[in-house]
């Protein structure tokens, strides 16, 4: 047996040093992701009786409604720190310390100016905001969910500015470190809580403060530790400083805003469609095949997250081989995450019966639908997140601004002039995708194998 497990040892250790420095570094982060993101989901998992059992099922409904309104103010980072990850990865490739270190100081500064204006506004706005009537909830309740309010939003706020950290990992090639920073939070809020548990009534602010503070202890330790050791040489500092320089990263941010922006409407109008069409039952059972589904999309975005910022490396270092292995190993990844799909698809039944206990019936042909829909997902995800690396985001933003009428207009047809079922809706989230399915694989055979520029390359 001991000789078994050193053999396997040391195939996965020949395994994690083949392949140049890039590579390496992607497989080590993979399995460091798999690792920890493991990990936080047996967390997430234990958390949610534990919170239910120390609150209630109708509070803790309530924080979960609450904590989804006031995430809805994440747009007021309008992409930045996706144009601060590919401008920090890119001036790291060419070996400019002084544009990084710009870049950070300046996303430091903008963020911390809009999001404290932010803040300032809904202290001023939250005392004539009714909660109870908003969230539906006993009027008793008034002053603890004005108080949670502000507990909420604080940490929203504050958390846009402290995971810039995250952002400059994850552009650092380092995505594991980054899953590292956000686990470390969860075990800490999951620590007080069952302290909570044993010491305390339930209380919602107990609870809005123990799932808050914590996150945020981490990622203030985690600023000052990276900016102390790994990042030293490029610490914030207001002489770095350059608001003209904004534009740069807002112009590129506000692309990926809009493109984001064109997902959520997608996701969003998908729940009102259902539920004007075929009523409020069907939207919990397109929302469990879409969850089930995605559980290979989470999977496989675990073995995708390094090549972004890989992508914009090799692209900027003329690695062009590099881009084309890896693109073929993360297809034939694909590959096998499709085969374990079709597993899940013929075990489907089963898993919704014993997950749900039979309180939901889910038709075959809706669950069929679900897995082509994610099979796209991958395969348009290996194209679309080496464009994002490369900035060459300008097709992909006029394709946004028309998905999502694509998606809207193909639904109610499909559903009204051809009476088909829920299972219309992944369907046209499938037509709606033509950029990733379509147009983002052209783009990355022309850029990568026909050298060509002009509006591919933007």
């Amino acid at each position: 047996m001991k000789k078994l497990f050193s053999s396997i040892y040391q195939y996965f250790n020949k395994f994690l040093v083949k392949g140049n420095a890039r590579t390496v570094l992607a497989k080590k982060n993979i399995i460091g992701s798999i690792l920890i993101k493991g990990g936080s989901i047996a967390v997430s998992l234990v958390m949610v009786p534990l919170t239910i059992d120390y609150v209630n099922p109708t509070r803790y409904g309530i924080w979960l409604a609450l904590s989804s309104i006031v995430g809805w103010f994440s747009f007021f980072n309008v992409g930045m720190t996706h144009g601060l990850r590919n401008k920090f990865a890119e001036a790291r490739t060419k070996g400019d310390k002084e544009a990084a270190r710009m870049y950070i100081s300046t996303t430091y500064a903008v963020l911390t100016i809009v999001f404290t204006a932010v803040w300032l506004v809904f202290l001023i706005v939250n005392p004539f905001l009714d909660w109870v009537e908003i969230l539906n909830a006993s009027s008793e309740m008034r002053m603890e969910l004005s108080i949670l309010a502000i507990i909420i939003f604080t940490y929203f706020c504050m958390q846009f500015v402290l995971k810039i950290i995250n952002t400059l990992v994850t552009a650092d090639q380092a995505p594991a470190k980054a899953s590292l920073i956000n686990f470390l939070g969860q075990i800490i809020s999951l620590l007080v809580i069952v302290v909570l548990v044993y010491t305390t009534e339930g209380s919602l602010i107990n609870l809005g403060l123990a799932l808050c503070i914590a996150p945020i202890a981490v990622l203030i330790l985690a600023n000052f530790f990276f900016f102390k050791t790994d990042y030293k040489e490029f610490k914030p500092s207001i002489k770095y400083v350059n608001l003209s320089q904004s534009k740069n990263l807002f112009s590129l941010g506000l692309i990926f805003f809009i493109i984001q922006i064109a997902s959520l409407i997608q996701y969003q109008t998908s729940n009102i469609i259902i539920a004007q069409s075929f009523g409020p039952y069907e939207v919990t059972t397109y929302n469990v095949v879409y969850k089930y589904f995605n559980v290979l999309g989470m999977g496989f975005g675990i073995f995708l997250t390094p090549f972004w910022s890989a992508s914009t490396d090799a692209f900027f270092k003329n690695d062009i081989n590099w881009i084309k292995k890896a693109t073929i190993k993360y297809l034939q990844i694909g590959v096998l995450f499709v085969l374990g799909g079709v597993i899940m698809l013929f075990i489907s039944d089963t898993v919704y019966r014993v997950w749900l206990k039979g309180q939901v019936d889910i038709d075959f042909t809706l669950s069929l639908w679900g897995l082509l829909f994610f099979t796209s997902f991958m395969f348009a995800s290996i194209f679309v997140n080496f464009l994002n690396g490369i900035s060459a985001l300008k097709i992909q933003f006029w394709a946004s601004l028309i998905s999502p009428l694509v998606f809207i207009g193909s639904a109610y047809l499909l559903i009204d002039y051809y009476g088909m079922g829920v299972h219309a809706l992944f369907i046209s989230s499938l037509i709606a995708s033509f950029n990733g399915i379509i147009i983002a694989p052209l783009q990355y055979y022309l850029i990568i194998y026909k050298k060509k520029k002009g509006i591919w390359i933007r």
